[in-house]
């Protein structure tokens, strides 16, 4: 495996990161929203990752990176509550809150943040083994 491919695989580790942690900063920016329809209702998303198997199939690699598949909702249950003075409150007196739990969020966010930080390690050893193997070209 070339040492240049390492920056490949970590660079879509990275990118797969930071899409972990936008989708969680707007899940914790939402959970406290309220609406007055089920249908018009904040609900928590996750992304979903894959092996990026097909390209390392097809390039018969031993180096695997990560697919960014996509965002999808949740489906736990939104929370209702009756709350008959509160100006979004529906016809029945309710209102829905989002189905975004602080505390897993919050977890995620962690774990996401330490992956992150941990592939630019890999990438900064990386680039640091490029720069010794360049020096013991010129001596």
């Amino acid at each position: 495996m070339s040492l240049f491919k390492v920056f490949d695989i970590s660079g879509s580790a990275l990118s797969a990161q930071s899409v972990r942690l936008n989708t969680t900063a707007s899940n914790l920016a939402n959970a406290d929203s309220v609406s007055s329809s089920i249908n018009e209702t904040y609900r928590a998303r996750k992304p979903v990752f894959a092996a990026d198997l097909d390209q390392a199939l097809s390039d018969r690699q031993e180096s695997v990176g990560v697919k960014i598949m996509g965002i999808v909702e949740t489906n736990k249950p939104l929370q209702k509550e009756f709350r008959p003075d509160h100006p979004m409150a529906d016809a029945e007196g309710f209102i829905y809150k989002p189905n975004v739990n602080v505390v897993e969020e919050m977890t995620d966010m962690l774990s996401a943040s330490r992956n992150y930080q941990t592939n630019v390690q890999v990438a900064d050893a990386a680039k640091q083994m490029l720069q010794q193997t360049l020096r013991l070209g010129k001596g």
